[in-house]
């Protein structure tokens, strides 16, 4: 039984060194041996590059959406049974008030009219939801395409076209420095990807619920509060059209490229910020605290300031315990309007909690209250450390009467003499 082939599982450069006894193929010496070598490990990299490029272009904008394309999707068929039914009961509830108070008239009639027909309107826009998302996300991911890997005009382009003909290809530290950048807006497009993927799918599932609302009148501000947030997650990769024209500056090299890339990682970051609704800022601030937590340089941190700039946020205020009147006071209102029935007026009285409700409240308030405290006393502490004393000033004679302001002599005339006052 003949041997099987030792180099029969090696593939490249490698299975020819292999057959020639790990000599450089056609006898060469060992200089071109290692120049074949460090140009297949060139090749490598800059394959590893279009494979990052070619996954960048995927994850800012996929063709397909993790949203259910068809209505019969399971998911979206819950849904859309709760948003059809919510729709009808609120027709059969305009139906029976319409019926109760059909002695209106018109007003009542055009009423019944209107919440047919916009229940109508509402069951056949949940119907076409899926189909109408998936047919613009196709749009835009056809649309993001030709805007950056189109042409040698094109970012992504560019850079491809830089890797094998750039002035700097040949440099290892170039084609590193481009690598590390495109490793750093690989991490940045997967953010940007789950966010805006899994924020598409909420407000696809969620459309029955809104569309529901219009059964009622025809009030559009829920649908298009809906549909401006969904239409502003769809388009959010088109906020890196800014970084467009730059690129025909800086074509040709590798390391301008990168800068680019830097800046397209500030721009997606904004993107999470303000396109992605509720939780934009936080998942934004929280890309910024791990890559302030992890890294001193100034640099990656200024990008990542302009990508989540600081922000305060504002809360709704908890649920606090109803305020209801002691025997006392809800007596003493309704002896005022027993008052004011017989033309007496009586004396209004401020109201404030009871001794016990406010010290559950101060209880209950301690913990922010105390918070507040030390971040004041620390910023004054802070305050009164870099501020300096300036010099003092003499305080002014404290008199009686009013202050007298001295004139200085005026100057002579030039030629005259000055006049001196007569002697006492």
């Amino acid at each position: 039984m003949p041997d099987k082939d030792p180099c029969g599982l090696i593939t490249g450069i490698a299975k020819k060194m292999c057959e020639n006894d790990w000599e450089p193929e056609g006898g060469g010496t060992s200089d071109t041996g290692g120049g074949r070598i460090t140009g297949g490990a060139s090749e490598h990299v800059k394959h590893l590059a279009e494979t990052l490029i070619k996954t960048l272009r995927g994850l800012l904008a996929p063709k397909r959406a993790w949203a259910p394309e068809e209505t019969d999707h399971p998911v979206y068929q819950q849904f859309l049974w709760l948003g059809q039914h919510l729709a009808i009961a609120i027709l059969i509830c305009v139906i029976v008030v319409c019926a109760l108070t059909a002695w209106q008239g018109a007003p009542r009639l055009q009423q019944l009219g209107t919440s047919t027909g916009w229940t109508l309107a509402a069951v056949a826009g949940m119907a076409s939801v899926p189909g109408v998302v998936m047919l613009l996300n196709q749009a835009v991911s056809s649309a993001f395409t030709t805007a950056f890997d189109s042409n040698q005009s094109t970012l992504l382009e560019a850079i491809s076209a830089d890797l094998d003909h750039g002035a700097d290809s040949g440099n290892p530290v170039a084609i590193l420095v481009i690598i590390s950048a495109l490793v750093v807006a690989l991490a940045f497009a997967s953010l940007v990807f789950m966010t805006r993927q899994l924020g598409i799918l909420a407000f696809v599932l969620m459309a029955p619920l809104v569309l529901a609302s219009l059964a009622r009148g025809g009030d559009t501000s829920a649908v298009r509060a809906w549909a401006i947030r969904l239409l502003g997650l769809m388009f959010a990769p088109f906020a890196l059209l800014l970084v467009s024209p730059f690129v025909q500056m800086v074509s040709g090299s590798l390391v301008m490229d990168a800068v680019l890339l830097v800046a397209a990682d500030a721009l997606m970051l904004r993107m999470i910020f303000h396109g992605i609704p509720y939780f934009g800022p936080k998942v934004a601030g929280a890309a910024r605290n791990f890559v302030e937590s992890r890294t001193t340089n100034p640099l990656a941190r200024a990008v990542v300031r302009a990508g989540s700039p600081d922000f305060y946020e504002q809360e709704n205020q908890p649920r606090m315990p109803r305020t209801v009147d002691t025997p006392g006071r809800a007596a003493h209102q309704d002896r005022g309007v027993l008052y004011a029935a017989y033309g007496l007026k009586q004396k209004q009285r401020s109201s404030r909690l009871t001794t016990e409700s406010a010290i559950d409240k101060s209880r209950r308030e301690a913990p922010r209250n105390q918070q507040l405290l030390e971040a004041r006393r620390s910023a004054r502490a802070a305050a009164a450390q870099t501020t300096t004393p300036g010099p003092r000033t003499p305080r002014r004679a404290q008199g009686r009467g009013p202050a007298v302001r001295t004139q200085a002599p005026a100057a002579p005339a030039p030629g005259l003499a000055p006049v001196r006052p007569p002697n006492p």
